[in-house]
C-alpha cells in the first residue's frame, strides 16, 4: 500500500528527471571545463547514454543509486510500502543497464558507468577515467 495519495505520487514521481539530472550535470560541466565536447542524450546510441564520445565510441552513463539498484541484494529490504512495484521496477532497470552494456560493448563501445555518490564526491577520479578512457581509443 503506498502512504501517498494518488495525486502526490504523481506529482513525485513527475519531478524525477531522465535526463539533465544534478550529476550528469555536473559530470558534464566539468568535462565542458576541461574542453571535452560530447553530446547528451544520444538518440543514435543504443541505450540513450548520458554523454557520448561518438568518434571514440565512448558512452557514460550516470547511475542514481535507487533507480539503478546500487547494493540490491541489500537494498531490497529498505522499501516499506508498494513492495513488489518497486522490486519489479528497479529489477527492470539493473536488468536493462545489463542489456544495454551487452549491446555496446558487441558493437566495440566503451562504457563508463558512475555512481551518483561517486560523481558527487571524487569528481576528478570520474573526470580522470574519461580522460584514460579518451587516451586509450586515441591510441589505437
Amino acid at each position: 500500500m503506498d502512504k501517498l495519495n494518488k495525486e502526490q505520487r504523481r506529482k513525485n514521481m513527475q519531478a524525477v528527471k531522465s535526463k539533465g539530472s544534478k550529476i550528469e550535470t555536473k559530470l558534464a560541466k566539468a568535462l565542458w571545463k576541461k574542453g571535452y565536447r560530447y553530446r547528451k542524450n544520444n538518440k543514435t546510441v543504443f541505450g540513450k547514454p548520458d554523454l557520448t564520445f561518438k568518434k571514440y565510441k565512448i558512452a557514460i552513463f550516470c547511475d542514481s543509486e535507487f533507480w539503478h539498484g546500487k547494493d540490491w541484494e541489500n537494498r531490497k529490504h529498505d522499501h516499506k510500502s508498494n513492495i513488489k512495484f518497486w522490486h519489479q521496477k528497479i529489477e527492470r532497470n539493473i536488468e536493462r543497464d545489463k542489456e544495454v552494456d551487452k549491446k555496446l560493448l558487441k558493437d566495440g563501445w566503451t562504457i563508463l558507468r558512475f555512481w551518483g555518490k561517486e560523481i558527487e564526491k571524487d569528481l576528478l577520479s570520474c573526470v580522470g577515467k574519461i580522460e584514460q578512457a579518451i587516451e586509450n581509443e586515441k591510441g589505437k
